[in-house]
């Protein structure tokens, strides 16, 4: 995969894959395993779970001795015993003590330690958890505790600067039958002269970080705070085994560039070494284009726009790691010793498209504002009756409303499919594609008679869509001259073929959703399909792989893409094996992609079998076809296929709604 900012186009993740990938060997478990709180109903009713921590204050005596004052309590906000002996569960903590050095903008922790490398580097200091406290119970009712830190703060320490103390907590249940820890992580920050706290480290919030991680939780779990990660990924802090900082502005940076940074394009790999193992970053696909800056930096944090208000070399080297700003190499030869003059050159707001301010650098060139755009909509079906050819009347205009003459743009589809029920399916079943460039309009509408015929024997509703792109130049005659793809976003028109009622193809996911994650569609199938409900269309149950003879409706094909490393089984299209895939979220909760509650078996209203010549069986019914899609194992095809008769599918007895094993209970995560 070729993905350089600046440059290459988005369409290139498609390349490679279009969700975060690495090998499975240099990456950490994920914890996607169903958990089924059902089979433990009543078996331990005394035992609550949960944790929950909290600090209440913070003291800091003459000596630099620190005191934290916290509360850890359970579900329903009883007290726990942090030595696991009065409340059940065995509870673990950390906490980090940290603040910001006047006129500085990051934090330098207090609770150090010094990392040793596995070969012959010399040891680096690390912040981290602090080492020798002692806890003192305050109240066991409410799980108040005081804890003093092992390390003491130098007595010449600012009074008057930021302080943060951080903790976590872990409380392990395994004992009672749940396999993972419940976690917690708080931050208390304030000035310990009093007053006000002013000086903040805020970039990023949780909820950005969620859109695709749901939620973000390194180092095992507990650590969900952007608030906390600071205190730890700070500038002092490097790795011994390779010399990379873990600075979170640097390491955050290529971490998420992955396969992308020029350093590993060159042939070189971007890993550390943590607790012994090493964590390979090099392999990871970012799951958009990475040069839209605002999918992490969004707006709300204080210091939201600081990517573009205060440049700097340590994060703009962390992406352009071929920048040598020492010699000006790859820095069109302007040597930069400080960051004093980068607000110079890499302004807020630029002038145009592509200039040297940073927004305007990082422009995607199928976003640009120059672009003319393409807007498109169907006006209505004529002729749209059994063994007909169907008149299709649309507008074109670009996005200011001028007309556009769609036999100079690059393509122009009209697709008709039907039925609305299942696509492609049964004898009245089509999915065709037309070019109607050759149409002549006016003022941007055509009348497009389609050569292809609606079935013989067709009834109820069939579709009709658009879908367009435009290959425009742009910054024609300018070093920067670059072709961009102006993409339309497709409509979708559904239609009646025998008078009845029109029945629109039902919504099983957003594409709102998908967004979240993947910024647009438009990567796929070269920019004309980026909508949800248009990809339906062709990844009907019809619809095999050409080589690997594998499903691809798009219930299997997009669960087995997204579950990936997780699969029993390679899923393979053309050349292409998604087992490489790791999904950044947590596979269990469907309703990250899923809308109305769809993923639910009891939703489930087609009967139509999936052809999966390339699986298990030659076909597969809809339910298990879907659960299939993440569920590739043997095991769980001979169960779908033992509880299906020729009267159907019988999952609901046990995974319908309400259920011991209802999808909502099997996919449960802890709580």
């Amino acid at each position: 995969m070729k993905q350089c900012a600046f440059r290459t186009s988005a369409l290139a993740l498609v390349t490679t894959l279009f969700l975060i990938a690495a090998h499975a060997d240099d990456r950490p478990v994920k914890q996607n395993k169903d958990f089924n709180p059902g089979a433990l109903a009543g078996a331990f009713p005394m035992v609550t779970t949960g944790v929950a921590c909290k600090i209440k204050s913070v003291t800091i005596a003459k000596d630099g001795t620190v005191v934290a004052r916290f509360t850890v309590t359970d579900s329903q906000g009883l007290g726990l015993d942090v030595n696991g002996v009065q409340t059940p569960g065995t509870l673990t903590f950390s906490f980090v003590a940290a603040y910001i050095p006047s006129g500085q903008t990051q934090y330098t922790a207090y609770t150090t330690t010094t990392d040793k490398a596995l070969n012959t580097n010399p040891s680096q200091i690390q912040a981290g958890g602090d080492t020798g406290g002692k806890y003192a119970l305050v109240d066991a009712t409410s799980g108040t505790w005081d804890y003093t830190f092992g390390t003491k703060l130098p007595i010449t320490y600012d009074p008057t600067a930021t302080h943060s103390i951080g903790m976590q907590a872990s409380r392990s249940l395994t004992n009672f039958g749940y396999p993972t820890a419940f976690t917690s992580n708080d931050v208390y920050t304030w000035v310990p002269s009093g007053g006000p706290v002013t000086v903040t480290r805020d970039l990023i919030s949780e909820a950005s970080c969620n859109k695709c991680h749901d939620p973000i939780s390194a180092h095992g779990g507990p650590r969900t705070l952007i608030a906390y990660c600071v205190l730890c990924h700070t500038p002092q802090s490097t790795n011994p085994d390779t010399y990379n900082t873990v600075d979170l502005k640097v390491f955050i940076h290529k971490l998420h560039m992955g396969s992308s940074l020029p350093s590993v394009q060159a042939g070189a790999k971007y890993f550390v070494v943590h607790r012994g193992a090493v964590v390979d970053f090099s392999d990871i696909v970012f799951p958009q284009d990475i040069r839209d800056c605002t999918v992490c930096h969004a707006a709300g944090p204080k210091q939201a726009d600081n990517w573009k208000t205060n440049p700097s070399r340590a994060a703009c080297g962390s992406c352009h790691d071929n920048v040598n700003f020492a010699t000006g190499a790859n820095h069109v030869n302007l040597v930069q010793a400080d960051d004093n003059q980068c607000k110079q050159c890499h302004a807020v707001k630029g002038v145009q498209d592509f200039d040297p301010a940073i927004p305007n650098a990082h422009v995607i060139p199928s976003y640009s504002t120059s672009l003319p755009g393409l807007v498109m909509a169907v006006q209505k079906v004529d002729n749209a009756k059994p063994n007909t050819a169907p008149t299709v009347t649309f507008k074109v205009t670009d996005k200011a409303g001028n007309p556009v003459d769609i036999s100079k743009i690059t393509q122009i589809r009209v697709v008709l499919a039907g039925p609305n029920s299942d696509y492609g399916t049964g004898a009245a079943g089509i999915r065709v594609s037309e070019d109607p460039s050759k149409t002549v309009g006016a003022s941007g509408v055509y009348s497009y008679t389609m050569t292809n015929k609606i079935p013989a024997g067709a009834t109820g509703s069939y579709t009709v869509s658009l879908e367009a792109h435009n290959n425009v130049t742009l910054m024609p005659n300018t070093v920067a001259s670059q072709t961009a793809s102006d993409n339309a976003h497709p409509v979708e028109f559904y239609f009646s073929v025998d008078g009845s009622k029109v029945a629109p193809r039902r919504t099983v996911v957003a594409t709102a959703k998908c967004i979240s994650c993947h910024q647009d569609l438009a990567f796929v199938h070269g920019g004309t399909r980026g909508e949800t409900q248009e990809c339906g269309m062709c990844h009907n149950p019809t619809l095999t792989d050409g080589t690997s003879k594998q499903s691809v409706s798009m219930a299997t094909q997009i669960h087995s893409i997204h579950r990936g490393e997780n699969l029993a089984n390679p899923y393979i299209l053309g050349t292409t094996n998604y087992q490489d895939v790791r999904f950044p979220g947590d596979l269990r909760d469907c309703a990250t992609c899923h809308v109305n509650n769809s993923y639910q078996v009891d939703s489930v209203t087609t009967t139509v079998a999936v052809a999966s010549p390339g699986g298990f069986t030659p076909t597969t019914p809809p339910i298990s076809a879907a659960c299939q899609g993440c569920h590739d194992d043997k095991a769980t095809a001979s169960h779908a296929l033992s509880n299906t008769t020729v009267l159907g599918e019988a999952c609901l007895t046990c995974h319908g709604n309400g259920m011991q094993f209802s999808v909502d209970a099997v996919h449960a995560r802890q709580q």
